[in-house]
């Protein structure tokens, strides 16, 4: 009895502690690394003149973002609150860019953003289904 009692005990107590770890939105690694997939898509179509986001299956794509949040019970103005969070926007979008870097494409060089998109694309990565 006594050990059912601690382990009930220490099973609430990590529960306790898990919960704040998802409770906001941008600690649901699918829903960042998507974002940052779509901020990274957007940033080579802004970049280089011979691609761009497809547009419905972008927006189709975060839709599905947001009804993962909902499936997972974050309410609609707590999504509402995230996708508003200018100071969590910025900090997705410095790493798309860094990403970006990472894969070659130089800032102010739309030459190396075509390369990368083009690459992206013919991967097949999240980045490059979002582009045509």
């Amino acid at each position: 009895m006594r050990l059912i009692k601690h382990s009930f005990l220490a099973l609430v107590s990590c529960a306790a502690l898990a919960a704040p770890a998802v409770a906001n939105p941008a600690n649901v690694a699918r829903v960042t690394e998507g974002l940052i997939a779509a901020g990274m898509a957007i940033e080579l179509a802004e970049r280089c003149d011979d691609v761009r986001v497809r547009m419905v299956r972008g927006l189709n794509f975060l839709q599905g973002l947001k009804n993962h949040l909902s499936s997972l019970g974050y309410s609609n103005a707590e999504i509402e609150a995230f996708i508003d969070d200018d100071v969590e926007k910025d900090r997705l979008e410095g790493i798309a860019r860094q990403r970006l870097v990472d894969l070659g494409a130089t800032p102010g060089n739309a030459a190396s953003h075509c390369s990368v998109a083009r690459a992206q694309i013919a991967q097949g990565t999240q980045v490059g289904q979002l582009l045509r």
